[in-house]
């Protein structure tokens, strides 16, 4: 079987010079060059008549008759031949397009409808006035296109699959603190069961001593009276029989009767003891400490299903020169004096800033910061993204990867393009700050009264550190839990 090569300079060399295409019908001219005789049809009717000049040749321009154009049969049959082999040689030989109106197979293409044609399509005449293409010069444009199309594709593509990626490492997450949090459930209210198992059993055994101790002086009670009732009745039987008696028998030994009567002794039994009374009373006191062990529990489950405790510290690589920090990096003070730090890429050189040592990639963490302030102080509080600047100007704002409030003057305000100042019933001594990685959250609440004071809510794709700013003589922020 010919190569693909030597089919395709065969095919070359039966190519029409007008059309480009293959031979079709060929006919040779006075100068023995061959052209497609629809083709040089046409050409001879758009030269020569119209100069009254014969028409010259468009490969050598020699001058031919247009009378003298001779049948090529045997170039006809090399150009069959090139034909059946091209289809031999063809990689998809058998699945290759062909014509459905006359079978042969497609070589070209009409830019102007669309449609693929053979050479029997393109001599009809139907596209005589269109644009026609061979398929591979038509098809290069589109590729192109498509090649464009694809570039664009595959981007979206990829970042749908990081969308993916991220998202589905925030919904595993969200699913690992879920767990986490039904285990925390389950172990605090296993431990509040038996704390109440325990406070339950201490209150029914002070009860059933307190019942004992009553019941005991019941029976006393009752012994004592019972006796004293007997007593009594049996001098009241002695009386009326004595009063039914005829005189002369009332008046036998009546003195008597009578001395015994008045001068009885009655023991009347003591009232029942105050000091029950005053133990049934004192049993609500007893459950105080409950009470207190059950509010404590569900302050304590409430914090531990919102937020875990951060335990954060400051970072001295990163803090300004003019901020003090304590040897256990939980406490920064402003100086004017400038330390003696050494520069280097992490530490802010404009703004009075610091940042937390660890910072964050998911989860939900808390932390509060008690604020002290100097006449003319402020303290700046909140997140930044890992690659916020460190150094010259730091603009505080979302859109720049810092989400925080500042405290001054006797007021909070929340920092954007433009601050705005927060409504409060009272300026906070202690902040809590609130993270929700997953969620997008920054929360600031009165550590104290528990009053919301703002959120921010955004979108995190970086690590996020806890960022604290100071400025003013003699102002400083703490650390807390």
């Amino acid at each position: 079987m010919a190569s693909a090569a030597a089919v395709t300079s065969l095919a070359d060399e039966v190519q029409c010079p007008i059309c480009q295409g293959t031979l079709r019908t060929p006919v040779t001219i006075d100068c023995g060059h061959n052209f497609c005789r629809s083709c040089l049809t046409r050409y001879c009717e758009t030269r020569g008549p119209d100069l009254g000049q014969p028409p010259t040749c468009p490969v050598c321009k020699d001058p031919f008759r247009p009378g003298s154009l001779r049948p090529n049969w045997q170039l006809a049959g090399v150009v069959h031949s090139v034909e059946r082999l091209q289809l031999a040689s063809a990689p998809g030989l058998g699945g290759e397009v062909v014509c459905q109106e006359h079978g042969e197979r497609v070589y070209f293409f009409c830019e102007d409808d669309e449609a693929q044609l053979c050479v029997l399509c393109r001599e009809a005449g139907a596209h005589g006035a269109h644009t026609l293409r061979f398929l591979e010069a038509a098809a290069a444009p589109y590729r192109e296109q498509i090649e464009r199309c694809l570039k664009c594709l595959r981007k979206e593509r990829e970042e749908l699959q990081e969308i993916q990626s991220r998202e589905k490492k925030r919904i595993q997450v969200l699913l690992t603190q879920v767990s986490t949090k039904r285990q925390q459930v389950t172990s605090e209210f296993a431990r509040l069961a038996r704390c109440l198992e325990e406070q339950q059993s201490t209150l029914l055994g002070q009860l059933e001593s307190l019942e004992e101790d009553i019941l005991t002086q019941r029976e006393e009670l009752e012994a004592l009276l019972a006796g004293e009732i007997r007593r009594f009745n049996a001098l009241v039987e002695e009386l009326e029989e004595k009063k039914e008696r005829p005189p002369e028998r009332l008046l036998t030994d009546v003195r008597s009767t009578l001395i015994r009567c008045e001068t009885r002794k009655c023991r009347k039994p003591a009232a029942v003891s105050p000091e029950l009374g005053q133990r049934i009373r004192d049993l609500p006191r007893q459950a105080l400490p409950l009470q207190r062990g059950v509010k404590l529990f569900l302050e304590k489950l409430c914090f531990a299903l919102d937020y875990e405790p951060a335990h954060v510290s400051l970072d001295p690589r990163t803090s300004h020169p003019k901020l003090l920090l304590s040897e256990d990096h939980q406490r920064a003070q402003f100086s004017y004096k400038w330390q003696n730090s050494p520069d280097s890429s992490q530490r802010f050189d404009r703004a009075t800033c610091v940042l937390a040592h660890d910072g964050f990639l998911g989860g939900r963490h808390t932390w509060v910061v008690s604020v002290d302030l100097a006449p003319g102080g402020s303290c700046t509080l909140g997140v930044v993204s890992e690659d916020v600047p460190r150094k010259g100007e730091l603009r505080l704002r979302p859109e720049e990867g810092v989400w925080a409030v500042r405290l001054a003057w006797g007021f909070v305000s929340a920092l954007g393009a433009f601050p705005v100042r927060l409504a409060l019933e009272e300026p906070p001594q202690q902040v809590r700050v609130s993270l929700d990685y997953e969620v997008g959250w920054v929360s600031f609440t009165n550590a104290v009264t528990h009053e919301p004071i703002h959120t921010f809510t955004a979108s995190f794709t970086h690590k996020v550190f806890p960022f604290f700013g100071l400025w003013g003589r003699r102002s400083s922020f703490r650390l807390g839990s």
